[in-house]
């Protein structure tokens, strides 16, 4: 009978745990922000061109986001696919250090973990985003249309970031 006792605790108890979290990056590599990022230059409208998703995710559509200007700083509009899910957000961005920003009032397990601009290019026309929890990372391009080059060069940082480029997809 106490047996019976251990092992439906012992079963109560497993459930009981969160989920594990999918990473795609190893947390065991170094994860920088970029030191020179000018929030001010987001402004605009940026189309996500890639995305990571597990293997075999039916994944989502390519998403956007929309930096606005605002007295209290930048606000933003997404509609994100983050790791084969559609995400939407709308609220105010804060900068916690230099490229790194925070979403207010977003879910911090969620789309409201810390976004570190991982990269941008010198003409701020394609940006990296990552998370060092590695739960999410994603390309914007000003536009849908992003030049093999600067795909590319956001390929190479998000893998001396430690992120797993099997996973990334990028929307066609």
């Amino acid at each position: 009978m106490h047996r019976l006792i251990l092992i439906a605790a012992l079963a109560l108890t497993a459930c009981a745990r969160p989920a594990t979290q999918t990473s795609y990056r190893d947390a065991g590599i170094g994860l920088y922000s970029n030191a020179v990022f000018q929030p001010e230059r987001l402004t605009g409208t940026w189309t996500q061109v890639a995305a990571f998703a597990p293997n075999g995710a039916p994944g989502c559509q390519s998403g956007q986001a929309q930096f606005t200007p605002t007295a209290a700083g930048l606000s933003l509009t997404a509609n994100l696919c983050l790791s084969g899910q559609p995400v939407a957000y709308t609220g105010r961005v804060g900068f916690i250090e230099t490229g790194r920003m925070q979403l207010s009032g977003a879910d911090p397990a969620g789309i409201g973990q810390p976004w570190w601009v991982l990269w941008v290019d010198t003409d701020y026309r394609t940006l990296v985003i990552g998370t060092p929890s590695g739960a999410f990372g994603f390309i914007l391009n000003r536009d849908g249309k992003l030049p093999a080059d600067r795909l590319k060069a956001a390929r190479e940082i998000l893998d001396w970031g430690g992120y797993d480029l099997r996973k990334l997809q990028v929307f066609r």
